[in-house]
């Protein structure tokens, strides 16, 4: 085993391993090892909707998606194996949950809490108050948050589907705004770097944690004080409720300015914090 510690990096919804990119290449210049994994249905190799890249975009609002059926099992098996693989190699284990990833990270770590010596969300759902992050995205105090337009009913094409190549420029604007509010509009990639297609069960799957457990493993929250998908009012209410699960192991709480992906807007500043948890 090397004596030396890593980043476990995990992504949200519609998001892959690529985003953490610029980040990663910052923590490494100040000497800490990372990982970015994929989540079952994201990465390159992510099935899209037959008609998503065609022209006209044909059956986007109906085509059923190839992640239909995905379970949060199959989600937290895939990420405990990639945690079981890292902690083979590296003695202390910092997992660092963005958004929806937050669910099976937690789940994650409540099956084998052993994996990881630190648990950092980053602007992520944590379950400890409850189990399903729909019940933060829908509870009254995320009124004001920003949400992203959906391409077809979820309950009838199997997963929480958007469009990020739509050619209605109010659309793609709100995307924008939820994830981005602090990316320029006129530098439009990103778009190419999302996924359509999200499993239904990465936001309305039940992902429940014990004190016992999940709880036992120290951890810090990163708020995005900018954040217009999850605003802080929501972060300050899971971490809140987290708290009151485990008053002996409160969150460490940090905050950076700034919207909603500071692995692509800011990734330096996101690093050096990252950097100082790693190494505390």
């Amino acid at each position: 085993m090397n004596e030396t510690t890593a980043c476990v990096f995990v992504h949200g919804a519609w998001h892959s391993s690529l985003h953490w990119a610029a980040t990663q290449r910052a923590l490494a210049a100040s000497g800490v090892a990372s990982v970015a994994v994929d989540l079952p249905g994201h990465g390159v190799t992510a099935p899209t909707p037959s008609g998503y890249l065609q022209p006209g975009q044909p059956g986007l609002a109906t085509e059923p998606s190839a992640l239909t059926g995905f379970t949060t099992g199959v989600l937290v098996d895939a990420l405990v194996a990639d945690l079981a693989e890292v902690r083979r190699r590296y003695a202390r284990v910092v997992l660092v949950a963005h958004s929806a990833g937050g669910g099976p990270a937690s789940a994650a770590v409540e099956r084998q809490p052993e994996l990881a010596d630190h648990v950092v969300y980053l602007s992520a759902f944590v379950p400890a108050g409850r189990p399903r992050f729909m019940d933060y995205v829908t509870a009254p105090e995320n009124a004001g948050a920003v949400q992203v337009p959906r391409a077809g009913d979820p309950e009838v094409i199997g997963a929480f589907r958007i469009n990020p190549l739509s050619t209605d420029p109010s659309e793609v604007e709100v995307i924008r705004r939820a994830f981005l509010n602090d990316w320029p509009a006129d530098r439009p990639g990103w778009r190419l770097t999302l996924h359509p297609d999200e499993p239904l069960v990465s936001l309305a799957g039940e992902f429940p944690v014990t004190a016992a457990r999940w709880g036992r493993v120290p951890r810090s929250y990163i708020r995005l004080t900018g954040d217009l998908a999850l605003p802080p009012v929501t972060q300050d209410l899971m971490i809140a409720e987290a708290d009151r699960v485990t008053p002996d192991n409160p969150f460490t709480v940090h905050s950076l300015p700034g919207g909603h992906s500071p692995f692509l807007t800011r990734p330096g500043e996101l690093a050096e914090l990252l950097g100082r948890i790693a190494k505390a």
